[in-house]
C-alpha cells in the first residue's frame, strides 16, 4: 500500500484506530515525521494531541544500538544487561545521557513553548509515527508512556516492517498498522511525498492543537467575542478609520498593517485577529491610507509612508492602552511593519509577517530589534526565496516559518489557521502572561 503523503495516511489510520474505541485517548506524535500523521488521528478521534519526547541512549561506539532511553519528565530506562555486555562504564553512560538529555530539553522547549504536557495517568496513550523500520524508538515511546501512567498503550502507524511489529505487539496493548510490506527497506519508499518535517512545523502543529483544546469549554460556557469599536486613528492630523478590539485583561495589543489593495476589512487579517482575541490579545486593524490616497498607486507601494503611518498609529494607541505592542504585517504591510519596528524608539514586542515582502525594507532590517517571524507559503516559491534572503539581514531573534503547500494568499484548507496559530505562538512567547488592565474602549471612542 502506498500513501500520497503523511496527512492522507493519517486520515486512513484514524478510522482504524477509532474501531478500538479507546477510552479517554491522548494522541502522541513521535517527532518529527509522526506529527502530521498524529494530527489526523487526533482529529478523527476528537482527542487532544501532544508530542511524546523520547531519546535513545546509543552505544558510544555504535549509536544505532541502544542501551536505554530517556523521556520527558525525568523518565530514565537503562538495560543493565546490555550495559554490562558492552563493557560500558558509568562515565560512558553519563556522557551519552548528558548529550541526549540536552537534545531532548532543546526540542521540548522548541516544541512546547512553555506549555505543559498532557497528563497520561489513567488514560489511553495512542502513539503515532509515520512508519516503523526497526521499532526501537516506538518501543521506547511505549515504555515512556507507561512510566507516565498510561492505562493502555496503542501504537498506530501507516506502514511497518513485519519483524519490528512482531516485537512491538508484546510492548503495546494494541498495534494498528495499515500495511506490512513483505519487502521493506525504508519508511519513505511507501510515500509519494515524504518531505522532511522541520522543528517549526512540529511546533506549529502543537500550537494549533493547544489552541483548540481550551476553545471547546469557552464555547460551552457561552464565550462571546469582545466588543469591537470603530475608531478614527489620528496620524499626525490624518484621520484613518480603524477597528479596535480589547478583551478583558488583555496581555498585549497587535497592530495590523494590511497589504497593497487591502484595508482594515481584510478578511484574512480579521480571521487572524479573531484567533488572537480569543487568546486574550487586543487588536487594531486600521487603514494605512485615506480613500483618496489608496487610489494613488505610488502611495500604495510607498513603504516609508506606510511605515510612518504605522508609527503614528502606534503613538496614538499608546496614549490609550497601557499594553505592549506587536505588529502583524501582510505583503507590503510587512515591510512597513519592519521599517516601523526599526525606528530607535519603537519598542515593539514582536513582529509577524504573513506572505510579506521584507525585502522592500532591506535597508532597515539590520536595525530591527523586535523578535521577528516571517511566515510564508511553501508553494509561494518566489516570496519564500525573498524572505530567506531578507532574513539574512536581520540581527534580531528571527525565524522563517513555512506553511507546507500554501500559496501566497493562504487560501488552502487550514493554511490561514496555521498562520494564525504560528502568530499567536510567537506573540505569546514574547509577551508577559499578564498585561496591565486597559481602559475600556468606550473611554476613547472617536467619531
Amino acid at each position: 500500500m502506498f500513501f500520497r503523503n503523511r496527512t492522507a495516511a493519517g486520515r486512513q489510520l484514524a478510522g482504524e484506530v477509532a474501531r478500538l474505541k479507546p477510552a479517554e485517548p491522548v494522541v502522541l506524535g513521535l517527532p518529527r515525521g509522526g506529527m502530521p500523521v498524529a494530527v489526523e488521528v487526533a482529529r478523527g478521534l476528537g482527542a487532544p494531541l501532544d508530542v511524546i519526547m523520547v531519546r535513545k541512549l546509543g552505544m558510544p561506539f555504535q549509536p544505532e544500538v541502544a542501551f536505554g532511553a530517556i523521556g520527558e519528565g525525568g523518565v530514565r530506562l537503562v538495560n543493565g544487561a546490555t550495559v554490562r555486555a558492552a563493557g560500558l562504564g558509568e562515565r560512558d553512560c553519563a556522557r551519552v545521557e548528558e548529550t541526549e538529555r540536552a537534545e531532548l530539553e532543546r526540542r521540548q522547549v522548541r516544541y512546547r513553548r512553555g506549555r505543559e504536557r498532557i497528563p497520561l495517568t489513567g488514560r489511553t496513550a495512542v502513539i503515532v509515527d509515520d512508519g516503523i523500520a526497526t521499532g526501537s524508538t516506538a518501543s521506547v515511546a511505549c515504555e515512556v508512556a507507561r512510566e507516565h501512567g498510561a492505562a493502555r498503550v496503542i501504537l498506530a502507524v501507516p506502514v511497518a516492517a513485519s519483524q519490528a511489529l512482531a516485537q512491538l505487539r508484546h510492548e503495546a496493548d494494541d498495534v494498528v498498522c495499515l500495511s506490512e510490506p513483505r519487502h521493506f527497506s525504508a519508511v519513505g519508499q511507501w510515500y509519494e511525498d515524504f518531505s522532511q518535517v522541520g522543528d517549526e512545523e512540529v511546533a506549529a502543529l502543537l500550537a494549533a492543537a493547544a489552541r483548540r483544546r481550551p476553545a471547546e469549554p469557552a464555547r460551552a460556557s457561552g464565550w462571546a467575542p469582545p466588543r469591537t469599536d470603530e475608531v478614527m486613528v489620528d496620524a499626525a492630523g490624518t484621520a484613518l478609520p480603524g477597528l479596535l478590539t480589547v478583551p478583558e485583561g488583555a496581555a498585549g495589543v497587535v497592530v495590523f498593517a494590511h497589504g497593497s489593495g487591502s484595508s482594515r476589512l481584510s478578511p484574512r487579517n480579521r480571521h487572524v485577529a479573531e484567533v488572537l482575541n480569543r487568546a486574550g490579545l487586543a487588536t487594531l486593524l486600521f487603514d494605512l491610507l485615506t480613500t483618496a490616497e489608496a487610489r494613488e498607486r505610488a502611495k500604495v507601494f510607498d513603504i516609508p509612508l506606510l511605515a510612518l503611518r504605522l508609527t503614528q498609529a502606534t503613538g496614538w494607541l499608546r496614549a490609550r492602552l497601557a499594553l505592549r505592542i506587536c505588529y502583524f504585517g501582510a505583503s507590503t504591510g510587512a515591510a512597513a511593519a519592519l521599517m516601523a519596528a526599526a525606528e530607535p524608539r519603537s519598542d515593539i514586542a514582536a513582529v509577524v509577517s504573513r506572505g510579506g515582502r521584507p525585502d522592500l525594507a532591506v535597508s532597515r532590517l539590520e536595525a530591527v530589534r523586535a523578535p521577528t517571524l516571517l511566515v510564508v507559503g511553501g508553494a509561494d516559491d518566489q516570496v519564500l526565496d525573498l524572505n530567506r534572503q531578507a532574513a539574512a539581514h536581520l540581527r534580531c531573534e528571527h525565524q522563517v516559518g513555512v506553511v507546507p503547500g500554501a500559496t501566497h494568499l493562504f487560501e488552502e484548507p487550514g493554511a490561514l489557521d496555521a498562520v494564525a496559530d504560528a502568530a499567536l505562538d510567537w506573540f505569546t512567547r514574547h509577551l508577559p502572561h499578564l498585561g496591565t488592565v486597559p481602559r475600556r474602549p468606550d473611554e476613547h471612542r472617536q467619531t
